[in-house]
């Protein structure tokens, strides 16, 4: 019996390599119950260009839950901030097998809304 955290990776895995393909800048989200976490990785794959998160002080101190769609709103805001503060105007999503759907939607379309494209 394959378990659901097992299916999600295998999902990611799977975007993973498509993504590779691509040759691009890749926008990788993780989420928990309290959290939400976004990170820019090179299109290598080698190194964290930049992340953004709810646990971090500047964001936490803007809203008062970390595991909500406002607070993914948040983080997709700061990351495509980031992200174009280093001159990345575009980049692959990668939801990490989640479903685009509550607080993964919620974290791209703000990073959309903020100017990065994908």
């Amino acid at each position: 019996m394959i378990d659901k955290n097992t299916s999600r990776l295998r999902r990611a895995a799977q975007t993973r390599r498509k993504i590779a393909k691509l040759k691009t800048a890749r926008l990788a989200v993780h989420r928990t119950n309290g959290h939400i976490y976004a990170q820019l990785v090179s299109d290598d794959g080698a190194r964290i260009l930049t992340s953004a998160s709810t646990a971090e002080k500047e964001v936490r101190s803007t809203v008062a839950n970390g595991g909500n769609a406002a607070a993914a709103a948040a983080v997709g805001k700061r990351i495509a901030e980031k992200a174009k503060s280093l001159g990345i105007e575009a980049v692959a999503f990668d939801r990490s097998g989640y479903k685009f759907h509550g607080r993964v939607k919620a974290l791209a379309d703000a990073a959309r809304e903020a100017g990065l494209k994908f």
